[in-house]
């Protein structure tokens, strides 16, 4: 209670205290005049001097000084005999008279000092507080707009300032309008005194030097590598001499945050250019060679069934080579689109009740001819119930890992498709005998593009990124590692509940000509 009633005190105008410090102290010696006429007259002093000291935790020097003042000559008329006079006769009335006045002045003078050095030690851990956890606050902040949503709330809550920021556009072009406050717009004469101030890193606009007359101040925001902008404010008045070094070093904490905001903003661009040339210039090269071959067969066998028009057997051949080279531009096509959907998130899921036989069967036919040579080995127990799954989904996803597998095991070596049900998943595990994966290269597998080095040629490197892209719109899961002695092993997993039989509905035309794409 006491501190607030110091706080309300200190608000009043100054000249209120000079007036509070005559009124006071003539109140005390007012209550004290019973005692004029008797030996007590020397406690008054004591009451007196500790109401001085009491002004003094409250009021500045001066106040104080006319309160010492005035207690002293008014103990010495009303209380000193002789009364009414500023005549002392004893020697120790005028000894304790003049202690009295030292004592009075020097308690007050020290009190205040006290007082005011204890008031700016709490001031300066305010702002330390302030520049603590602005600078927290900052650290967490991701991002350009969300850095300068806690320095426009900081600022506001600490300076009673309304701030906007004028940022550049990454090529020191400062543009005219303010960042999350598209309301706050710079006219003409004002953008240019922002650009100045921006290019001269000085302080421009009201209360400062240059541009005075401008009703905004503009802070350049001064970065180690890069100046991030303005800060724009309206200062009806400058900053003490105190606020304004706690002022610049809140600009210089808000200045660093949004300096490493536009350097990670800007290294991630030269990352995605990097990137993007590298997959466009692997996308290129892998069309390029895979769109070649196939067209190269279908021209070559064309001109020569055209050449030669009564051979019947070569005919078939050659056609049968046109129809080879078709399917795998077809599948490129396929491959293609199908990344496309899944980047530009087109992709619907279907989900409905089958059985997985019926999908096993499905891809099997579809790669005879690549599993002529291969063992094909699939444990599929009993009492598998039908799965909730998109058909023409996971046919994609068995498609793509038999093939891979096709591509890489050697010949006449045995592929082992395990199909499993458990708490309602699906687990299906593919595993070959073909080279596996390098340790080092299992984290890159699903990636697209991805190739191991030194494999042989052919496809985009997209098929094992596609299947993963299906099962995780499953909400499924898809892992591989490497089976000893070689060999890679592709595991599946993909949430399915246990059918009713009331929920089931399934029937084969759904299943030839079922739809995937929204």
């Amino acid at each position: 209670m006491k501190r607030a009633k110091n706080i309300t005190i200190n608000r009043l105008p100054k000249n209120i205290h000079y007036l509070l410090s005559v009124l006071i102290v003539g109140g005390t010696a007012l209550v004290c005049s019973p005692l004029a006429n008797t030996q007590s007259y020397h406690v008054v002093s004591y009451i007196l001097l500790f109401v001085v000291s009491i002004l003094s935790t409250f009021m500045g020097i001066y106040p104080i000084l006319l309160a010492s003042t005035l207690s002293a000559l008014l103990w010495n008329f009303f209380f000193i005999p002789p009364h009414l006079t500023f005549h002392i006769e004893k020697t120790d009335d005028l000894l304790i008279f003049g202690l009295f006045f030292i004592l009075a002045f020097v308690n007050g003078v020290f009190t205040t000092r006290v007082r005011r050095q204890e008031r700016i030690t709490r001031e300066r851990e305010k702002r330390t507080d302030s520049l603590f956890q602005l600078t927290k606050e900052l650290s967490k902040a991701s991002g350009i707009d969300d850095v300068l949503r806690v320095a426009i709330q900081e600022i506001e809550g600490h300076f009673k300032l309304n701030p906007f920021f004028v940022l550049q556009d990454g090529n020191n072009i400062l543009n005219s309008n303010g960042r999350l406050r598209k309301n706050k717009k710079l006219n003409s004469e004002e953008q240019k005194i922002a650009e100045w101030s921006f290019e001269n890193l000085k302080n421009a606009g009201a209360n400062t030097d240059h541009f005075s007359t401008s009703s905004y101040t503009y802070y350049p925001l001064k970065g180690n590598k890069i100046n991030p902008g303005v800060l724009v404010v309206e200062q009806p008045t400058p900053f003490e001499t105190g606020y304004q070094s706690y002022w610049d070093t809140y600009i210089a904490q808000i200045s660093s945050a949004l300096e490493r905001e536009f350097l990670g903003e800007m290294a991630q661009k030269v990352r995605f250019l990097d990137e993007s040339d590298r997959l466009y210039k692997t996308l290129f090269n892998s069309i390029s060679h895979e769109l070649r071959i196939p067209v190269a067969t279908i021209m070559g066998a064309s001109d020569t069934i055209i050449s030669t028009p009564n051979n019947e057997k070569m005919h078939k051949a050659l056609c049968h080579e046109i129809f080879t080279a078709s399917l795998r531009l077809n599948r490129l096509i396929e491959n293609l689109l199908n990344i496309s959907r899944l980047e530009s998130g087109y992709l619907s899921v279907r989900l409905d009740w089958y059985d997985i036989n019926d999908l096993i069967n499905k891809v099997t036919e579809d790669l005879k001819d690549e599993l002529e040579h291969f063992s094909l080995n699939v444990i599929l127990p009993d009492d598998l119930p039908l799965v909730k799954i998109d058909f023409g989904l996971m046919e994609q996803v068995l498609y793509n890992l038999l093939f891979n597998s096709t591509q890489y095991a050697p010949q006449y070596s045995e592929i082992t498709l395990n199909i499993g049900y458990h708490k309602e998943q699906l687990s299906i595990e593919l595993t070959d005998s073909g080279p596996g994966f390098p340790e080092s290269e299992l984290k890159n597998v699903f990636k697209k593009f991805f190739r191991v080095n030194g494999s042989k040629t052919g496809g985009l490197g997209l098929g094992l990124s596609i299947s993963k892209g299906f099962i995780e719109a499953h909400n499924g899961t898809i892992s591989v590692g490497n089976t000893y002695p070689t060999g890679a092993k592709f595991t599946l997993k993909i949430p399915t509940k246990t059918p009713e039989i009331n929920t089931l509905g399934i029937h084969e035309d759904e299943q030839r000509n079922h739809s995937y794409y929204r």
